[in-house]
């Protein structure tokens, strides 16, 4: 399925009926009071999220989303149905925008959440409902109100634990099929991965979902490359996988690499290099320069970055580096829970 995650469209609640004017005219009831119902009310349009979509694609091709107008009132007391509500299914992940204010109206974070997004309009009322003790027979009677028409800008920014990171052919794709059930395009150039790939990785009786973000470049948090498409797909994940390639076929330092991809990060969004990190030496079976991966390992030594060596062509330190991220995991929930209790 093709991935799309900005889309625009148009929701519109349905009109409420009219009330309408009328009088009882039965043949021994001379003095019939006034029997005019009131019009239904609009439908109202929901917006539900759910884990069952993974991409914005079903808004290019119906952006246009309108629930049922409410009946027209009718004689006898008799009142307007009121109109279908319609419910819009977005990916877990999506925020919703008013496209003429900028105000943001949701943001989808769980599965089953539900909004209403625009409401119907109210049903008019019929002359019945005007009738007092010293006027009896009413003249007067409502229209229905429209309903609310608003432009919705939809950005859907993908939930996972783990982003991994990193230059393009650093071995994200590799690693996440190695990992999960994901099976991205593979290839030795730059740029293979197009678009965010999901992978769910078992972790002992328990799981977590690595994101593979499409290869940042120099210049990534300005448009260069294929950065603003998908830089905000790393706002939030729990956990940063540096994956950087130590071989020698690039002919870039391993340690610029990781300051390279670190500076745009940052530059993208404050604050993204405070979430925890970690680096994996990937490619580990076409080094031929072991200074290399030492260089790499004392400066994340320095810092205070766990860095596992990983070779997904024959398995090397791949379950390790599973297993890490799955405690460092842990460890991120439960101060998430202290951190909520207290």
């Amino acid at each position: 399925m093709q991935f799309l995650d900005r889309a625009r469209i148009v929701v519109k609640g349905g009109d409420g009926g009219n009330g309408i004017m009328a009088f009882r005219r039965e043949k021994f009831v001379p003095r019939g009071g006034p029997s005019g119902g009131d019009g239904g009310h609009g439908g109202s349009v929901y917006m539900e999220s759910t884990d069952q979509l993974n991409t914005l694609l079903q808004f290019r091709f119906n952006p246009e989303y309108r629930a049922g107008r409410g009946s027209h009132g009718e004689g006898s007391n008799r009142h307007g149905r009121d109109g279908k509500d319609v419910t819009v299914l977005v990916p877990v992940g999506t925020i919703v925008t008013d496209a003429e204010t900028g105000e943001t109206l949701m943001d989808f974070s769980t599965s089953g959440e539900r909004v209403c997004i625009a409401e119907g309009g109210r049903g008019g009322r019929g002359n019945a409902r005007f009738a007092t003790s010293t006027n009896r027979a009413p003249r007067r009677h409502e229209d229905g109100r429209p309903g609310v028409t608003r432009a919705l800008d939809l950005e859907l920014k993908l939930i996972a634990d783990v982003g991994l990171v990193g230059f393009p052919n650093a071995g994200k794709s590799t690693l996440i099929s190695r990992i999960s059930a994901a099976r991205p395009k593979i290839a030795d150039y730059p740029f293979t991965t197009l678009e965010p790939n999901l992978g769910v990785v078992s972790y002992g009786y328990d799981s977590f979902v690595v994101a593979d973000i499409p290869g940042l470049i120099e210049g990534a948090h300005a448009g260069t490359g294929l950065g603003l498409e998908f830089l905000r797909h790393v706002e939030r994940t729990k956990l940063l996988l540096h994956v950087v390639d130590v071989s020698s076929a690039t002919g870039r330092d391993p340690v610029e690499d990781f300051l390279t991809v670190s500076r745009e990060l940052e530059l993208y969004k404050a604050g993204l290099l405070d979430k925890p990190r970690m680096v994996a030496a990937s490619k580990m079976d076409a080094v031929d320069d072991p200074a290399r991966v030492e260089r790499l390992r004392a400066f994340c030594e320095e810092r205070g970055l766990e860095m596992i060596e990983i070779s997904s062509v024959t398995g090397l330190g791949i379950d390790e580096l599973v297993n890490a991220m799955g405690a460092r995991l842990d460890l991120i929930k439960k101060a998430d829970l202290a951190a909520a209790s207290s």
